[in-house]
């Protein structure tokens, strides 16, 4: 599978309608980018059960800024719709493909379950709270 682009009003539908999301945000000008491009491109081929989509962060800024975007290439990784990965920052293909694998290896199960657990526990002081 190629890499897609998706913009603001895209992103949402792109995680949501897919289990893994890989997002890659870029610009034209950023050097390491575009080093990091063929990487990028190279795993979406090696992995056409994963989406591998790429924000422009000077086309997409609103987007960009919604997601702390503070250093480009940033990667981020989506599994269910929950966000397991995000740091900026190019990888060499050998570490991208150990992330890839990693990333579908994780325990979307146990990864539920402590979400919301910690819902529980943010919660729980709310309901515990006298009343006025």
């Amino acid at each position: 599978m190629a890499t897609i682009d998706i913009t603001e009003a895209t992103f949402d539908q792109t995680i949501t309608e897919n289990d893994i999301v890989f997002v890659d945000f870029w610009a034209d000008w950023c050097g390491p980018c575009r080093n990091f491009a063929p990487v990028y491109t190279a795993a979406s081929e090696k992995h056409p059960d994963v989406v591998f989509a790429k924000v422009d962060t000077d086309a997409n800024q609103g987007l960009a800024a919604a997601a702390n975007i503070t250093s480009i290439p940033t990667l981020m990784a989506f599994r269910d719709k929950v966000l397991v990965f995000s740091q900026p920052g190019a990888l060499p293909a050998s570490a991208f493909n150990e992330l890839v694998d990693a990333v579908k290896g994780i325990d979307m199960a146990a990864v539920h379950a402590e979400i919301a657990k910690q819902d529980a526990a943010e919660a729980a002081p709310a309901e515990a709270a006298p009343a006025e």
